[in-house]
C-alpha cells in the first residue's frame, strides 16, 4: 500500500482558505476541514466537559457558548494557548484518521503554524490577502467591528511574511485568478 500524501492548506482569517478548499474538491480532490472536525467533537459530551472543566462558564445547555469562549481566549492569549492545547491534539487525530484513505488529499488548517503541527504534513499551501481586504471580509462575513476583526487578526500568525518553505498563493480577490493559480499549484504537486 503507498503512503497517501497529506496538504495542509493555510492562511489568516479571512485569507480566502475556504474559497481555495472549494476549488480543490471542485478539482476532484477530498478537502478535509478542521473546523469541521471541532464542530463534531463539540456534540461530544466527553470533549464539552474538558472545556468546561479547563474555561468554567463556557458550557451552557450542553452546548458550547461561542461568545463566551471567545470573548477570554481573544483578549488572553494564554487563555487562547490553553484552549489550543487542549483542541489541537484531538482535532488532528480525527483529522488523520479521515486523510489516511486518500492518495492525495488537503485538510484546511486555520491554525497550522500556531499549533504546531505543520511537520505532520507532507506539504503546506498557504493562501495569503492584504490585511486590510481581510479586515473588511470579517467585518462583512462575521458582523464584526473594526477593532474586532483586527484583533483576531493579531492573534494569528503574521501573514504579511508567510514560512518559508510554504507555497504561498495570493488571494487578490477575484475567483477566476485564484482557481489558475491552484491548477498551477496541483500541476507542480502532482
Amino acid at each position: 500500500m503507498t503512503q497517501s500524501k497529506k496538504i495542509a492548506l493555510t492562511g489568516g482569517i479571512g485569507s480566502g482558505k475556504s474559497c481555495a478548499a472549494q476549488i480543490l474538491r471542485e478539482e476532484g480532490f477530498p478537502v478535509f476541514s478542521c473546523d469541521e472536525i471541532y464542530a463534531q467533537l463539540l456534540t461530544e459530551e466527553k470533549f464539552l466537559l474538558k472545556i468546561e472543566g479547563n474555561f468554567p462558564g463556557s458550557v451552557k445547555d450542553g452546548k458550547l457558548d461561542r461568545t463566551y469562549l471567545s470573548s477570554i481566549v481573544f483578549c488572553d492569549p494564554l487563555k487562547r494557548e490553553e484552549l489550543n492545547r487542549l483542541t489541537h491534539p484531538a482535532i488532528m487525530e480525527k483529522l488523520f484518521l479521515e486523510m489516511e484513505n486518500f492518495p492525495l488529499s488537503f485538510a484546511e488548517v486555520p491554525l497550522l503554524y500556531e499549533s504546531g503541527t505543520e511537520k505532520l504534513f507532507d506539504g503546506v499551501l498557504v493562501i495569503t490577502r492584504d490585511r486590510k481586504v481581510r479586515i473588511e471580509a470579517l467585518k462583512k462575513r462575521d458582523g464584526l467591528s473594526e477593532e474586532q476583526a483586527i484583533a483576531r487578526i493579531e492573534s494569528q500568525q503574521d501573514w504579511e511574511n508567510p514560512p518559508l518553505g510554504a507555497y504561498v498563493i495570493q488571494n487578490d480577490g477575484y475567483i477566476h485568478d485564484l482557481r489558475i493559480k491552484i491548477q498551477k499549484f496541483l500541476e507542480n504537486l502532482v
